[in-house]
């Protein structure tokens, strides 16, 4: 299973830092994604990180502000969030798959999710 926390109060331009604890499953040989659904939106795509952390993707409206990271020592993959803009205002969501060749931007590729921790950005 996996559990995601760190959500919380930011200001705008401020920074909060995402973890999702993985347990039950080889963690290293599992790709981890980020995913946010704000209210009355769908989920959408934020991060995606390879089993080994040799590649990353980011969703534009996140690059260059958000960093995810992973620790397969300590099964853990993480989401620094930096420069927070009050539209980043979600639920986060983490998930773990396989290697797959599907998009790993599409969020039924995934079959393993956290609980979700709300991120609220103040103006």
């Amino acid at each position: 299973q996996l559990q995601a926390s760190g959500g919380g109060l930011a200001e705008a331009g401020g920074s909060l830092r995402l973890s999702c604890t993985v347990s039950g499953f080889p963690f290293d040989d599992f790709a981890v994604a980020w995913f946010r659904q704000a209210p009355g939106k769908e989920r959408e795509f934020v991060a995606y990180i390879n089993w080994s952390g040799s590649n990353t993707y980011y969703a534009d409206s996140v690059k260059g502000r958000f960093t995810i990271s992973r620790g397969n020592a300590k099964n853990t993959g993480y989401l620094q969030m930096n420069s927070l803009k009050p539209e980043d205002t979600a639920v986060y969501y983490c998930a773990a798959r396989p290697p797959a060749n599907s998009d790993f931007r599409w969020p039924r590729t995934y079959d393993l999710w956290g609980q979700g921790t709300l991120v609220t950005v103040s103006s």
